[in-house]
């Protein structure tokens, strides 16, 4: 490794020359990266709603779906308003009364049931739907394009409108996000650092790395919102420690090699290098452990992350220690006192006091993991949830419960031989069930006082396909709720006793798979992050019992911190509890990782226990509070600031997460050595004091 710190070293000049020569087309590539705002695309394509998804789009041409409610107009406006918004491209059918009755043709001669379909006291509402899918750019614009026309009385619901508000909001904040990442960040180090250049170094070289990892974006074709909102500053946060063990240790090595900075600077990257590439394996490892869920979501941000961990490596061992040699002089001129404590008091306390945080940990442990098991089940899945109150999806599906009791919108679709009596049957059926407001298809509109002769080509080609028939279940419950998914199990049912081949699709059925999928996910994730986790522990630090500890101190932090949303009584989004858990683990073992290292090379330098615990807890300190300082900072600028619960949900665990992770490795990790040095000596490598091994 010495070899490659003295090639950096010699070759400092042109690594940064290419690296400043790579940002051209890293950003072009970042700029090109399309970006995917809809949460249920990332669904298996093998499961039913999927499927009956693509048949609607190639049997049907439709794609997106979206209730339009109109305030204040008279019939034959409304009627103007469908016709204009059916010329608006990729808008494939707008059905409204006129779809199936001509105008002149009094709207009391509709049963009321289907009167009261499209009317309301103060409303009208018209079913819109497209010919591409839901998050398709075409189908936004088309969405962005009916409001223009329709105006202020004009309210557009459904996925297309929660994707369009979503985008609008996320492209509003995204850049915010990073600058207060940045500045948040940096104030951090600023105050901790010994010099006034060093964090604007550090933030540039972690800048580039980051921009290296979102323009190499460009060959996974698309990256979800989600990802592109989080990975900069997740990177930023989770990365910055690795720069600061690199100034930390060339400190040090100026010390041993006084005067001869580059010969320093080439040993201080072989130190990086060892305990930089074992700890970032962890992290990388987490987010690896993402790739492994079902929901696809999982494979774009573990990743992208992972990515930009490898990313992070490389930008720490290479761009920052040649910025640090260029700009040295900068550095020596903007020297300041940093505010870093002494912690000696404190490393006693810890000491001395041991069993009382022994103790700590097995009375809240208890209670960390009821409050963690039980936030898990009480996650929100409604992907509207994400948005404020303000935003015009919001303030339309609130329209269409006020004014329609509509909640969720199933599809069901059956094979083009099921007689029209058994759909009649079957609708008929469907009626009765718990909170079902309408059951409409083709063959249960034509009643006795609507003649067959009456019904337009035009409207009977829309319900009907060449393979299937095409029906419309209006719930008056909400997606993702108890309720709808207790409706959608006896929907089903029905369905399957006149068809076995018939699927029920939309928007509420594609969230309860959700619900199933990532149920089953956060199991198997966690698993693997543990175990993967586990393993390289154990082969980095040479040692059967310390990956036990490790894991048990920052999984005691994860406890903690996903188990207050459930005393508090806040409810997450779905996705939280499976991204927190693997990304505290990763990201913040290395805390754990660092102190363990430095005890094991006390230990093995013939140290006792406790002066070896003393000495680890003392050097390791500065680092890991810096370094936990910088992921709390750079994370919880975006929690305040950001309008998108999701995001907002995410940040604010990961900010906090940062700090339990800290008091644990602080407090509780060394009285786990105290309590099991003996053990780990006997069951490690390289912990035996010298004169042992003689």
């Amino acid at each position: 490794m010495i070899k490659f710190g003295k090639g950096v070293v010699k070759l400092r000049i042109p690594i940064l020359i290419i690296t400043l020569a790579l940002m051209i087309p890293s950003a072009l590539g970042m700029a090109a990266t399309r970006i995917n705002y809809d949460m249920l695309t990332y669904l298996p394509g093998d499961i039913e709603t999927m499927i009956g998804q693509d048949i609607l789009m190639d049997e049907f041409g439709k794609g997106a779906f979206s209730f339009v409610v109109i305030e204040g107009m008279e019939n034959k406006q409304v009627a103007a308003l469908r016709e204009q918004i059916e010329e608006v491209d990729h808008v494939a059918t707008v059905l409204w009364y006129d779809s199936v009755m001509d105008l002149s043709v009094p709207m009391e001669i509709l049963p009321d049931e289907y009167y009261d379909i499209f009317n309301s006291e103060n409303a009208t509402m018209m079913a819109v739907f497209f010919d591409t899918s839901t998050s398709a750019d075409e189908t936004l614009d088309a969405a962005a394009q009916i409001k223009e026309i329709a105006g202020e009385q004009c309210f557009v619901s459904g996925m297309t409108a929660m994707v369009a508000d979503l985008k609008e909001l996320c492209e509003r904040e995204e850049v915010i996000y990073v600058v207060l990442a940045v500045v948040l960040s940096c104030v951090v180090m600023t105050a901790f650092l010994d010099s006034w250049a060093l964090p604007v170094i550090f933030l540039v070289s972690i800048g580039m790395a980051i921009l290296l990892n979102m323009g190499t974006n460009i060959f996974l074709g698309e990256i979800s919102f989600l990802t592109q909102a989080l990975a900069a500053v997740l990177q930023l946060a989770v990365t910055m420690d690795y720069s600061i063990f690199l100034w930390h240790s060339y400190v040090e090595q100026q010390e041993r090699f006084e005067g001869d900075k580059k010969r320093a600077m080439a040993h201080a990257i072989k130190a990086t290098i060892t305990s930089v590439v074992g700890s970032s394996i962890t992290t990388i490892a987490g987010f690896i452990a993402l790739c492994f869920m079902s929901y696809a979501l999982g494979l774009d941000l573990g990743l992208v992350m992972a990515k930009g961990v490898v990313f992070g490596v490389v930008g720490c061992v290479t761009i920052l220690p040649s910025m640090i040699l260029v700009l040295d002089k900068v550095i020596a001129k903007t020297k300041h006192r940093p505010l870093m404590p002494d912690f000696g008091k404190l490393v006693r306390v810890v000491v001395r006091r041991y069993p009382i945080f022994l103790i700590l940990f097995l009375l809240i442990l208890p209670a960390a993991y009821y409050g963690y098991d039980k936030a898990g089940g009480e996650v929100y899945y409604n992907l509207g949830g994400s948005l404020p109150e303000y935003m015009g999806y919001v303030q339309a599906t609130n329209k269409l419960e006020d004014e329609f009791s509509a909640g969720a919108t199933h599809m069901i679709l059956l094979d083009k031989n099921v007689s029209s009596k058994d759909v009649k049957n079957m609708v008929t059926e469907m009626k009765e069930v718990d909170g079902v407001e309408f059951a409409l298809g083709m063959d249960s509109a034509i009643g006795s006082r609507i003649p067959d002769e009456m019904i337009p080509d035009k409207a009977r080609n829309e319900l009907e396909s060449d393979n299937w028939k095409l029906l419309l279940v209006q719930s008056k419950y909400s997606t993702a709720t108890d309720e709808v998914n207790e409706q959608i199990e006896v929907l089903q049912d029905i369905m399957k006793k006149y068809d076995e081949t018939g699927m029920l699709i939309g928007e509420a059925p594609c969230t309860k798979d959700l619900i199933e999928i990532t149920d089953h996910d956060f199991q198997v994730v966690n698993t693997i992050s543990i175990i993967a986790i586990f393993v390289i522990i154990a082969v980095v630090l040479k040692s059967i019992s310390l990956p036990v500890i490790l894991v048990a101190v920052i999984e005691f932090a994860i406890f903690i911190n996903l188990g207050i949303p459930h005393f508090t009584g806040t409810s997450l989004p779905f996705i939280a509890p499976i991204c927190i858990s693997t990304i505290q683990l990763g990201a913040t073992v290395d805390y754990a990782i660092l102190m363990t290292t430095r005890y094991k090379k006390e230990r093995y330098g013939g140290q006792d226990r406790v002066g070896a615990i003393s000495t680890a807890l003392t050097a390791s300190l500065p680092s890991v509070i810096v370094s936990a300082l910088g992921f709390f900072a750079a994370t919880l600028g975006v929690a305040v600031y950001s309008d998108v619960d999701m995001i907002q949900s995410l940040c604010a665990l990961m900010a906090r997460g940062a700090i339990v992770s800290l008091l644990s490795v602080a407090f509780i990790l060394p009285a786990m050595f105290l309590v099991f040095d003996r053990i780990i000596c006997v069951t490690s490598a390289g912990f035996r004091p010298k004169k042992s091994n003689k």
